[in-house]
């Protein structure tokens, strides 16, 4: 008997840190973080194609080992997001942050995240600023 295979390429395993939807829309409904909102906070029914759209939040405290305080909430697409005093955040796509303003200078991507805190939040110490592509 023969085995016939084919080898595939591994895919990467997907960051904790990377959320569903669902998972976003759950943690904003039981956060009591203080939450802010940008980008496309609009209900159109004409919104652009959802595969586009990134929604990233990211927070300003640490509160023993979960994401907290002043949260900020950017859904949208490509864009460099200010975000001084950022210290953990989830995103539902792959993005970057950066110890720089302007998405400048040392970047890291969410999917190395190397420290998860509780609910899935990626620890990102002295991030000054959010690259958010459509790829």
């Amino acid at each position: 008997m023969a085995v016939v295979g084919r080898a595939s390429p591994t895919p990467e395993p997907v960051s904790a840190a990377i959320w569903t939807d669902a998972e976003f829309d759950h943690w904003l409904a039981t956060t009591d973080a203080k939450i802010t909102y940008y980008g496309n906070t609009s209900s159109n029914p004409l919104a652009p194609r959802a595969e586009l759209i990134t929604t990233v939040i990211f927070c300003s405290s640490i509160i023993g080992n979960a994401c907290g305080g002043d949260c900020t909430v950017y859904e949208g697409g490509a864009a460099c997001l200010n975000a001084p005093d950022t210290v953990c955040l989830a995103a539902t796509k792959n993005v970057g942050f950066c110890s720089s303003p302007g998405c400048v200078g040392a970047c890291t991507q969410l999917t190395n995240c190397e420290l998860l805190l509780d609910g899935g939040f990626c620890f990102t110490p002295d991030t000054e600023s959010i690259i958010v592509s459509n790829l």
